[in-house]
């Protein structure tokens, strides 16, 4: 395949697998503390359960499963959300009783970063 080839296919990223070892505990920290919005919640079988949630504002959301994956809670790091303002997200994740970093500036974009209770690691980032 060439550089100058393009696909006719329309490819959307639209969820993204976050492990966790506990779906209750996490399901509270993104929708109460991060403020994502809990879409689904579906209990599939006594081995296999569904949580979606969306960062307000996002295309993609994320997915909390039991028994769908072998990744090892915690184990994302990476994860990135895109904000017009990075200290007010800032202020409003620590309202909300998120552990979340100071303000970092590099020349491609100013960060803060947090974690969910088992360790995945997220960065927001404003761009500009």
């Amino acid at each position: 395949m060439t550089a100058e080839r393009t696909s006719q296919i329309e490819w959307r990223l639209e969820l993204i697998q976050v492990p966790v070892a506990d779906i209750d505990r996490a399901k509270a920290f993104y929708a109460d503390q991060a403020g994502f919005v809990a879409e689904h919640d579906h209990q599939v079988s006594d081995e296999l359960r569904f949580v979606q949630l969306t960062p307000p504002g996002s295309a993609c959301s994320i997915a909390l499963t039991s028994g769908a994956h072998q990744m090892a809670p915690g184990s994302l790091e990476g994860l990135q959300l895109v904000v017009a303002d990075v200290e007010a997200a800032r202020e409003e994740l620590a309202a909300r009783g998120v552990e979340v970093s100071d303000v970092q500036d590099f020349p491609w974009g100013r960060f803060v970063f947090f974690a969910d209770p088992d360790g995945n690691r997220w960065a927001v980032q404003q761009i500009g």
